[in-house]
């Protein structure tokens, strides 16, 4: 099976996955702050608590590798996200009187979610390191992650239409149709998919979880490429929850018009992950920059970007705010494909055998650096604007620390080992050869 005709197959599974996140983290969300009227603390909560869960990767991805075969292990994911979703519809529905029920289904249906997606988003891309030549890992990223956006943007789209007008029984059949289409697509899209592929496991191989765990903190290469991958989404997330509300105080922008700015950015991001996935691949094959150069770059580039948010913020209406919001997105999506690339490349160094608990490491700090970066964002934000009693300085504050993150996470990828046009490891010129 060709590398192409596998990176869409399993593109198709993050769609799915991206578009059942969807029906959690976004939809749930809005309906339990607008239509229920509840804290809006409560639905962020649950997501904080989905993220959490996600600490079990490691421990799926470790097992992912010792069953010798991803497939399952997508699947038995697949299915669990499908439950816990639906699960979470239902307790929705119930919350209306305050049921402490259904608070519980919540948490349990939303601990099933983050397990899910652990599991399955941990083997789906330990197989696709082993599947994919390195030569395209960075178009593989690439791809697999517009896959997602635009299953998150088809599955809102439609789930929207079809939820109007709102009830809470037209919320149970469009989440559950929605979840059955993507399940079914994740099912019919693995099937046959390992085909081909090596086997991550030899019997010889077959290593309890602990020592698996303790062989990567061991590898200073795998260490450093976790802090990297914290530090980096750290200041990805940051501004998550704060872009929006600083177009509106420091530049008076409207409810509408914020959203629309949000949707810049992620145009910028989906044209930063074509370049990169296209470039990397194409200059490689021609003795070009490694992905850990590419990774660099967005790194840079982002927090630029950030930087002339953070003049933004001091100077008003006067900055060129959309452009600024573009070049943020370009530059965070040309670091994305490249270090998920590189993570690919990295998760098989040793033999697809230990792919899947590199990757659950990596997952794992990820999920972590993502459920604190907006939040802390947010803390941050509010609290200098108690402190400095203005709100410009207190935008620009947060911008110049996200910039700061992204700039020690740029010292971080140019330390991390290079790879030759065929995928064969080389040190950096940074890195001690010890």
């Amino acid at each position: 099976m060709s590398g192409w005709v596998v990176i869409l197959r399993l593109g198709a599974v993050q769609a799915a996955i991206g578009a059942m996140v969807m029906l959690a983290t976004s939809l749930l969300n809005r309906v339990m702050v607008v239509e229920l009227g509840l804290s809006a603390s409560i639905p962020a909560a649950l997501v904080a608590w989905h993220y959490a869960v996600q600490f079990t990767r490691p421990l799926t991805g470790h097992a992912s590798d010792r069953s010798g075969r991803r497939t399952p292990w997508i699947l038995n994911g697949m299915a669990l996200l499908s439950l816990g979703s639906l699960a979470a519809v239902d307790a929705v529905a119930s919350l209306a009187p305050g049921s402490a029920a259904a608070l519980a289904t919540l948490v349990a249906a939303f601990a099933m979610i983050g397990l899910g997606v652990g599991m399955a988003g941990t083997a789906l891309l330990a197989l696709l390191a082993a599947s994919v030549p390195p030569e395209r890992r960075a178009a593989a990223a690439a791809t697999t992650w517009i896959l997602m956006v635009a299953g998150i943007a088809i599955s809102a789209g439609v789930a929207g239409a079809m939820l109007q007008p709102f009830s809470l029984p037209r919320l149970a059949s469009v989440s559950g149709g929605l979840v059955l289409i993507a399940f079914t697509l994740s099912l019919v899209a693995v099937l046959g998919v390992e085909h081909g592929v090596p086997r991550p496991v030899d019997a010889r191989e077959q290593i309890p979880f602990g020592a698996a765990l303790r062989a990567v903190k061991r590898d200073p290469e795998a260490v450093r490429f976790t802090l990297f991958v914290f530090l980096s989404m750290l200041a990805y997330s940051m501004q998550d929850l704060i872009l929006e509300p600083f177009a509106g105080l420091i530049f008076g922008a409207a409810p509408g018009q914020s959203t629309q700015y949000a949707g810049v950015q992620h145009g910028g991001v989906l044209v930063g992950m074509v370049i990169a996935g296209a470039g990397a691949g194409w200059l490689r094959k021609r003795g070009g920059p490694s992905l850990q150069w590419w990774t660099a770059l967005g790194c840079l580039g982002s927090a630029a970007a950030l930087s002339g948010l953070t003049g933004a913020a001091m100077v008003g209406p006067p900055w060129p705010l959309v452009p600024n919001i573009f070049l943020l997105g370009l530059a965070n999506g040309v670091f994305a494909a490249a270090a998920i690339g590189a993570m690919m490349e990295l998760a098989g160094k040793d033999g697809s055998h230990r792919a899947g608990v590199r990757m659950g490491v990596w997952g794992a700090a990820q999920a972590f650096a993502f459920g604190l970066g907006g939040l802390t964002g947010a803390i941050a934000t509010d609290a200098a604007r108690s402190l400095l009693g203005r709100d410009g300085p207190a935008f620009a504050l947060t911008f110049a620390v996200e910039a700061t993150l992204f700039l020690v996470a740029a010292v971080f990828a140019v330390r991390l080992p290079a790879t030759g046009p065929k995928g064969d490891y080389q040190w950096s010129a940074s890195t001690p050869s010890s």
